[in-house]
């Protein structure tokens, strides 16, 4: 019996595709083998990596002179790559404070990890931060310092929830965003952007594929010293197979364009999406067990993290457990919040049917009437 999956990653992936998948499963496109058997260099291989970056553009309206590279290592690896990329000191293992400058906003544990990761290669400094208040809200952009080499945010927050609801104007100065749990969820202005990046386990496929989005002025920067998978240069003049690349999430990734375009693209995504978090916000907001600790105009259309109204801490543990338990057995799994900051989390990306958030809604209305 398939379950309502609300997984911050990996995800659910949407049914059509996994059937497609699973129908192609020992034989993609007549050649008699798995895309998991076939090599990255085959003339069977090719037409699937050029039809994933394709849709790709053609999905989120890609400028023709942005680059995409099919990598690995996850968003965790570009918060080293994108410093290494973009502003390291051409001086072999020369410490990151005596770099050029980049500037960092912290909004969250990834943006924090990424500005402690690019301080080992540039001077990150984090100029802005929500710390304050338990990451809650999106503090207000500071302007760039006219030498940044690139100017760093996190989209959205997938562990406390929060989102930007603008994009920072950063001039001249390259912006740089992790939208690993929010690509594709709506229509984004990629010109606005001199990089992207995202883990591919949310909204583009399954985990293994980490997707970069590059501007081509800004590729060719990397010291001589940076390792030949660390820059984007190789990468990108090899059409991402200067190794053998994630071919199996490529393939699905694929499959998953294929299905957002045939929903309409990202404007028909956004509205699906917006109608999902507002069920979900609107009964939070009623609830007298349950609230949202993320203020109004941040919170993400795709992780909604919810507490539960009781200060004691026991009390509101065995509520959470309890919650969780019955949860699972109503089909409605992985709901609980990320272990660095506990509560109950509810990811409701691309995947996830309003015929989902709905069943959680019922479920807690009832679960609500019986604690």
């Amino acid at each position: 019996m398939r379950v309502y999956n609300f997984s911050a990653g990996p995800s659910m992936l949407p049914l059509e595709v996994l059937q497609k998948a699973g129908a192609e499963l020992t034989d993609a496109g007549g050649t008699g083998q798995s895309v998991m058997e076939l090599s990255h260099r085959s003339k069977d291989f090719k037409p699937i990596i050029e039809r994933t970056e394709a849709l790709l553009r053609e999905v989120l309206g890609l400028p023709p002179h942005y680059k995409v590279l099919f990598l690995q290592g996850g968003a965790s690896l570009q918060f080293a790559m994108v410093p290494i990329n973009l502003a390291a000191s051409d001086a072999a293992g020369a410490p990151g404070a005596s770099g050029p400058t980049a500037c960092y906003v912290d909004t969250g544990v990834w943006a924090s990890k990424a500005a402690a990761e690019g301080a080992k290669y540039c001077r990150a400094e984090v100029r802005a931060s929500s710390k304050d208040r338990n990451y809650t809200y999106i503090p207000a952009a500071p302007a760039p310092a006219p030498g940044d080499a690139f100017y760093h945010i996190t989209l959205n927050n997938t562990i406390t929830g929060t989102m930007w609801d603008s994009i920072p104007d950063t001039g001249a100065v390259p912006l740089a965003a992790d939208v690993s749990s929010c690509i594709l969820s709506e229509p984004l202005d990629v010109s606005r952007f001199g990089l992207l990046y995202a883990g591919a386990q949310k909204n583009l496929g399954p985990a293994g594929l980490t997707l970069v989005i590059i501007r081509e002025d800004l590729i060719g920067r990397a010291p001589a010293w940076a390792p030949a998978m660390l820059r984007y240069d190789i990468h990108a003049a090899e059409g991402s197979m200067y190794n053998t690349p994630p071919c199996w999430c490529i393939y699905m990734t694929g499959l998953v364009l294929e299905w957002a375009a045939a929903l309409g693209g990202l404007p028909a995504l956004a509205e699906r999406n917006k109608k999902k978090a507002a069920l979900l916000y609107g009964y939070l907001e009623k609830s007298r067990l349950f609230r949202s600790p993320v203020e109004k105009p941040y919170r993400s259309l795709m992780n909604v993290p919810f507490l539960v109204n009781e200060s004691d801490a026991d009390k509101r543990k065995a509520i959470e457990t309890r919650f969780l338990s019955e949860a699972a057995a109503a089909g409605l799994v992985n709901l609980a919040g990320h272990r660095l900051v506990g509560g109950l989390r509810a990811s409701i990306y691309n995947a996830m049917p309003l015929e989902g958030v709905a069943a959680l809604v019922n479920f807690a209305e009832a679960f609500e009437k019986n604690v």
